[in-house]
């Protein structure tokens, strides 16, 4: 009897390394945002490498720099920001629980607080974070799991708290295309950004501040550090 139990184990044992390992599948979505490998419906938007950022009327978008990495994108409408990033994410599962979990600790390290809400994509963060010499600012963290990658963004100023502004920034975050790629990252590094073509191509031709203008009918390009 023994021999029978151990040769099934053997068995089970060998069926489990034939199976190939699961790699987590992301709910299916009837909006975005998207993975470049999936369908997409086309739209107006800037190639920033690992995003494609839709942009419209009266947008200004700033890229986020981290060294000599773009690592985020901002978007300001009226009274209104969006942050958006986007980073590496494991095949078996999301991780916007756990970052959500640990954005929690670090407003409450800081004085500030939160609370989880039900939003348009899911489970989301409402906070209030301290700033200097002025009042808590409120915050929505909103996190997106998608196949390998996790789309963090944040809502700031009037769209933080009126369904109305948020409105323009939420449908910016249901139309942003996410470019993983296929090479190694680990869990949680940032997936990296790169200036979109005409804005590097005006950059190299060194022209008068005047000058540069890659966008005449979409957003200013600019950086913050």
């Amino acid at each position: 009897m023994n021999d029978v139990f151990g040769r099934r184990r053997r068995t089970e044992e060998e069926t489990a390394r034939a199976v190939p390992e699961r790699e987590f599948a992301a709910p299916a979505r009837e909006s975005g945002p998207w993975d470049a490998d999936e369908g997409h419906p086309e739209s107006e938007r800037v190639d920033l490498g690992g995003l494609l950022l839709p942009v419209g009327p009266g947008f200004e978008v700033q890229l986020t720099v981290s060294g000599d990495s773009i690592v985020g994108a901002v978007v300001l409408v009226e009274e209104s920001a969006l942050q958006v990033q986007a980073f590496a994410a494991p095949k078996r599962s999301g991780i916007w629980d756990e970052v959500r979990a640990e954005l929690a600790r670090e407003v409450a390290a800081l004085g500030g607080s939160t609370e989880e809400r039900e939003g348009p994509f899911g489970t989301e963060l409402a906070a209030r974070v301290p700033a200097e010499g002025q009042e808590p600012q409120p915050v929505r963290y909103i996190g997106v799991d998608g196949p390998r990658w996790l789309l963090r963004a944040a809502l700031s100023g009037r769209a933080a708290l009126d369904p109305d502004a948020a409105a323009t920034l939420e449908g910016v975050v249901r139309d942003v295309v996410v470019v993983r790629g296929d090479e190694p990252m680990a869990p949680r590094e940032p997936i990296e950004l790169r200036l979109p073509s005409e804005a590097r191509h005006a950059m190299e031709q060194e022209p008068s501040p005047d000058e540069l203008r890659p966008f005449e009918r979409g957003p200013e390009i600019s950086e913050i550090r």
